[in-house]
Formats: C-alpha cells, sequence, structure tokens
C-alpha cells in the first residue's frame, strides 16, 4: 500500500485545520470582550469605568438642572462671548447643537455602553455569586440612572440594551419616554435585589437603598404613588439612613457618603484627575487673588477674572427661604469683586482646600433628606396628607423651622414643593421638579418676565439683557443633538 498520498492529504488536512484555528485565535493583546472578561478583578475593573463618566457628567450637570429653571442664572460678562451655550440654556433658547445639550447625552450614552458591555457577560461568569450580584446590580443601577436622566431631559430616545458591535446596531429608532422610563424601573427594581446594603457595601457604589431611591422617583415620574410610596418605605425603615445633625454638614467633604448620603458623584482631591472644582465655575467674577485665599484657604490663590460667573443665585431663590431657614446661610453667601459689586454664590459646594482649582467636594445625587420628602409626595399623591406631614416635618425640624401649618392636599402640595426647592437648591432637581409637578411652563413664563423687566437684578450689566427670543418658548425638553441626529435617520 502506498501511503504517500494519505500521509500527504493528512498533512494538507492539518494545516488546513491549523489555519482555521489561526484565523479564529482570540487574541492575547489587543483586548476585546471575548480575552478581557475572565475575573471577577476584570469585571470590578469594568463596573468601575462605568461610574467614571460620572465625574464629567455633574461637574456641569447644574447648567441643565438648575440654571434652567428659575434657581441661578449667569454674570454677564460682554467682553466674553465664549459662554453662549450656557446662557442660551438658561435663556431657554438651546440649540440641537447647544454643546452642554451634546455632553449631557453622550457622557450618559458612554455610562449606558459601558454598563451594557459588563451586563451581556456577567451572567455566564463563573466566580463568586455575591460579588456577580452586587457587580451586576451596581451595572443595572447606573444604566437606569442614565436612563432616567435622558428621559427626563430629553424625552423620545434610543433604547440600547445590547452591546453595539458593528454600525448597523448604532442608530435605533426613538423609544417614547414612557418606554425608556419603564426599563429604567425594570432595571432599578433588579438591582434593588441584587445590590447589598448601605452598611456593607463599599462606600461611595450603588446599594439597595440607592436603588430604591431611584426606583421611587421614577415612579412619582409616572405617577405611580402607591408604588413610589411602597418601596420609599423600605428605604425609610431599612435603618440604614438618618439626617446628619445640621445641614451644612451634609456636604462637609469630612462626611461624605454619610448616613445622610443615598448616592453622591465621587471626587478625590490631588492632582491625578479625580478633583472637583465645579465651585470655580460659581465663584463671582472678577476677584483678587486675595479674595479666594480667603474664601477657599488655598496656598496658591489665582485671580479669577476670566469667563462669566455661573449658577449664581437668583432674587427668586434666596426670597424662598422662610426666616430663620438654617438652610439659607449654609447655601448661600455673598462675596464682593475687584470692581467694589457684591454678588452672592453658592456656599454649600465651597470648602477649605489646599491647591487652586482642586477641591475634594463629592456632587450628591441622592440624600435622605430628599427620600422623606419624596415619600411624603407620594402620600399626599394619594389623599393622605395628614400622613405625609410628618416627613416633611422631619426635613424641616433640621433646618430649625416650625412643623407645617398646611392642612389638604392641594396646600401641602404646595409646602411640599417649596421644601424640595430650598433643601435640594443646586443639586440639579428645580427643573426636572417643575416638569414632573407640571409648573414648568407657568413659573418660567412669569420668571422671564421678571428677567427682562429688571436685567440689572438677574446679572446684568447696565444696558444689557436677555435676548428677545429668551424664555419665548419653555419647552419641556431639550432637543436631541445635531450631532447624534447626523449620524442616525431616526432623529
Amino acid at each position: 500500500m502506498n501511503l504517500k498520498p494519505i500521509a500527504a492529504g493528512l498533512l494538507l488536512l492539518s494545516l488546513t485545520a491549523c489555519e482555521d484555528k489561526l484565523l479564529n485565535i482570540t487574541s492575547q493583546t489587543n483586548l476585546t470582550t471575548a480575552t478581557y472578561f475572565q475575573t471577577q478583578a476584570d469585571f470590578q475593573a469594568a463596573v468601575t469605568a462605568t461610574y467614571e463618566p460620572l465625574r464629567g457628567l455633574y461637574g456641569q450637570a447644574y447648567v441643565m438642572g438648575e440654571m434652567h429653571s428659575d434657581n441661578a442664572r449667569y454674570q454677564y460678562n460682554p467682553a466674553d462671548r465664549g459662554q453662549q451655550d450656557a446662557e442660551n440654556v438658561a435663556d431657554f433658547i438651546a440649540q440641537p447643537s447647544n454643546g452642554f445639550v451634546y455632553n449631557k447625552y453622550v457622557t450618559n450614552y458612554r455610562i449606558i455602553s459601558r454598563a451594557n458591555q459588563v451586563l451581556s457577560q456577567i451572567d455566564a461568569a463563573t466566580f463568586d455569586q455575591t460579588a456577580r450580584n452586587t457587580l451586576k446590580g451596581e451595572a443595572l443601577f447606573l444604566r437606569a440612572l442614565a436612563y432616567a436622566e435622558l428621559a427626563q431631559y430629553y424625552g423620545a430616545v434610543p433604547l440600547h440594551l445590547a452591546p453595539v458591535t458593528d454600525r448597523t446596531q448604532a442608530a435605533l429608532p426613538l423609544s417614547p419616554a414612557d418606554s425608556v422610563l419603564a426599563r429604567v424601573v425594570r432595571d432599578a427594581r433588579l438591582a434593588a435585589t441584587l445590590l447589598p446594603g448601605k452598611k456593607t457595601q463599599v462606600a461611595g457604589r450603588a446599594t439597595t437603598g440607592a436603588a430604591k431611591t431611584l426606583l421611587g422617583n421614577i415612579y412619582l415620574v409616572r405617577k405611580q404613588y402607591a408604588a413610589a410610596e411602597t418601596v420609599l418605605r423600605e428605604v425609610v425603615t431599612s435603618g440604614d439612613y438618618s439626617l446628619l445633625p445640621t445641614y451644612a454638614a451634609a456636604f462637609d467633604p469630612a462626611n461624605k457618603n454619610s448616613s445622610e448620603s443615598v448616592f453622591e458623584v465621587q471626587y478625590q482631591v490631588g492632582s491625578d484627575g479625580y478633583a472637583s472644582n465645579f465651585i470655580y465655575g460659581m465663584l463671582p467674577r472678577p476677584l483678587a487673588a486675595s479674595t479666594v485665599a480667603a474664601l477657599t484657604g488655598v496656598t496658591n490663590p489665582q485671580v479669577i477674572s476670566q469667563f462669566e460667573a455661573f449658577n449664581v443665585p437668583t432674587p427668586d431663590i434666596i426670597a424662598a427661604y422662610e426666616p430663620s431657614d438654617a438652610r439659607k446661610a449654609a447655601t448661600i453667601d455673598y462675596t464682593t469683586t475687584t470692581d467694589g459689586k457684591q454678588y452672592p454664590y453658592v456656599r454649600k459646594y465651597l470648602h477649605p482646600h489646599g491647591q487652586f482649582g482642586l477641591t475634594n467636594d463629592n456632587w450628591p445625587v441622592y440624600r435622605y433628606s430628599e427620600v422623606l420628602l419624596l415619600l411624603a409626595e407620594a402620600l399626599n399623591e394619594q389623599g393622605k396628607p395628614t400622613d405625609a406631614a410628618p416627613f416633611l416635618n422631619q426635613v424641616r425640624a433640621r433646618a430649625g423651622l416650625a412643623a407645617t401649618t398646611q392642612t389638604g392636599q392641594t396646600n401641602l402640595r404646595t409646602a411640599l414643593a417649596n421644601e424640595r426647592r430650598v433643601e435640594l437648591a443646586f443639586e440639579n432637581k428645580r427643573w426636572l421638579d417643575l416638569v414632573r409637578t407640571g409648573q414648568a411652563v407657568a413659573t418660567i413664563t412669569a420668571y422671564g418676565t421678571r428677567v427682562k423687566a429688571n436685567p440689572t437684578a438677574y446679572y446684568f450689566p447696565a444696558g444689557a439683557g436677555p435676548v428677545p427670543s429668551a424664555f419665548t418658548n419653555v419647552s419641556l425638553t431639550f432637543p436631541l443633538p445635531a450631532a447624534e441626529a447626523q449620524l442616525s435617520p431616526y432623529f
């Protein structure tokens, strides 16, 4: 028998098989989903990376959350026309090309993209079940938080629930806002069953209480008041949370992730890129270096003269505080600029720090006081104002105020709205509250009339004021970004 042809054939088959394996081998040097997600440490790193965009997102979120309301303005500088995107948001004339509109949109989708990568792989992972549940819960919470923002700020948006692997998957039809919020509810509900409580979770990471608070918040947005009551009561009775003795203490970096903190964005002072600096965008201008040193305690003070001041408290929010409300002094202070003018600024995010532009303040997303107010609202909207009042009064008592005298659903609804405004001032709640409660158009229309009638009271120099088109079209949502519209046939 001649074995040479058989041997040659076997060799050819062997080479062909080797070639197939070589062509399909998973790269060991170029990280892909197939090579990266192997161990618990891999998933931990990926989830940590999913938190990372929050720092950039919340560092400027006040532009759309507070300046786009009657709480905050900008200190107009006619010599600095590079800040018009923020001005246009505050004046309700933001266009699809607006940088703040674009950045909020794409940053939330960056969080969603990273969460989807984790969620697409983690169920097949084989490491410790408890750790796997926690990491999956964190990814679900972060995706839910991002979609909650997108639906409330933009309305209908694409609903990506899996990683995008090619161009055909990149553009999806727009899903109605309520469909997106329904997914938020689903993700947050599942996250709440997977996440540990505050006392056992790593400080600063998502907990079951954070997921339930987000869930309760969105139930209120969707007017599912009984469901909101149920889940928010679970947070209140968990034993994980309590109000700090003073309002100011809730924002002190010494009390990061305290018993009052339900979820906050983590910053860390230093020169490694993790420090916060949002207060520097809120300080009036121009400021002498000596004033900067006195306000901040830095050892290397600099003159602040460039750009405009943002998130400047309006006369409206200043007047909203009741006499003797301890929150006012803890939230708003005044300083004098080098041209001798006095301006208010947001005091709650200013704490002594060592180096100019590098602060140690976290940004609060949910605090326990908001849980109490959300629960009170859920009860009141079910026609139970008597049951709601004690939760409202816990918040008032900490502020040094007497219990509310308001009775009846309508009166207590107004009292709760006022309480949320001052308790959560400059925490990016005001615009969404106005929309959620149906007060946005009436409130902003009246506010715009006041701004136009007296521009100098709203930080315009003499002879200047908002453009004529300001406040003439109070839309409840922001436009979808123009840059994204160029990539999708559905916008």
